[in-house]
C-alpha cells in the first residue's frame, strides 16, 4: 500500500518494500528496476516514471529546478529538485535518509536528506528555492526514514552534528547508545529556513519490515517519494 498525503497542492506519494526496489544504483537488474518504477506510477496514478525528475543523490546541498522530466539515464547530481510547473513530478529514492516534501502556492520541492546533506544545509537551500519559485506559506512534509532508536553513531560524528545543528539532534538508541535523530535534524533545518508548518509521518524504516533499511540490512533496496503540484 502506497503512503499517500497532501502537502499544500502537492500530491505526495511514499512507496515501500512491497513495491520493489526503485534504486537504480544498488546493483538491480534496470528491467526489473523500471518495471517497479512502473508499477508505482501506475498505482499512484502518474505518467509514466520516463516523465519525471529523477536525480542522481551525491549526499550534498546541490538543488535542481526542474521545468521538465530528466533522462533516467543522466539524472543530474543534486539532492533536491523543485519545480513551478503543474503536473510534473518529482522524485527520490531513499532507504533510511529522510524524504522531505516542500510546497507553498504555485511551487514544490523534494529533498534526500541524509545526516551529510543536513550538515550541508540542503533542506535550507530547497526551501529558499521553493520560495523563490512561488508565494505563500512553506508546508513540510517527512515521510520514512530511520529513526534515533536504530540510528547508532560516533559520539565524535554525532558532536560535529550537534554543533552545526543543535544538541536536538542527539538521540539514544533502544539500548541507550548514541544515536543521531534525522527528524529532529530536519525540524531543526525547517524552522530555522522559516517553516512551521511540518508533518512528520512518523515511520521508522529500520524498525518496520515494510520499508527498504540500510542500517537494519546492508546491502538493500530503495524506496521512493514523488510529489506533484496539481
Amino acid at each position: 500500500m502506497i503512503l499517500r498525503r497532501r502537502v499544500g497542492p502537492a500530491g505526495v506519494w511514499c512507496s515501500g518494500r512491497a513495491h520493489g526496489n526503485v534504486g537504480d544504483h544498488v546493483g538491480d537488474d534496470p528491467d526489473a528496476v523500471a518495471k517497479h518504477r512502473a508499477e508505482v506510477a501506475v498505482a499512484a496514478g502518474l505518467p509514466a516514471p520516463t516523465d519525471w525528475v529523477w536525480l542522481r543523490q551525491v549526499h550534498r546541498a546541490g538543488v535542481h529546478a526542474a521545468e521538465g522530466p530528466t533522462p533516467p539515464e543522466e539524472p543530474p547530481e543534486a539532492d533536491a529538485a523543485v519545480t513551478a510547473t503543474r503536473g510534473l513530478p518529482l522524485a527520490i529514492v531513499t532507504a533510511d535518509c529522510a524524504p522531505v516534501v516542500l510546497a507553498n502556492d504555485d511551487a514544490i520541492g523534494v529533498v534526500h536528506a541524509g545526516h551529510r546533506g543536513l550538515a550541508a544545509g540542503v533542506i535550507e537551500a530547497a526551501v529558499t528555492r521553493v520560495r523563490a519559485h512561488g508565494d505563500g506559506e512553506v508546508h513540510a512534509f517527512l515521510g520514512p526514514c530511520i529513526r534515533p532508536a536504530h540510528y547508532e553513531f560516533g559520539t565524535r560524528d554525532l558532536e560535529m552534528l550537534a554543533a552545526r545543528l543543535g544538541d536536538e539532534v542527539k538521540g539514544h538508541t533502544v539500548d541507550g547508545r548514541p544515536a543521531f535523530d534525522i527528524p529532529a535534524a530536519v525540524g531543526i533545518a525547517l524552522a530555522r529556513a522559516g517553516v512551521t508548518q511540518f508533518e512528520d509521518c512518523g515511520v521508522c524504516t529500520a524498525d518496520s519490515a515494510a520499508y527498504f533499511s540500510y542500517r537494519r540490512d546492508g546491502a538493500t533496496g530503495r524506496q521512493m517519494t514523488v510529489a506533484v503540484l496539481s
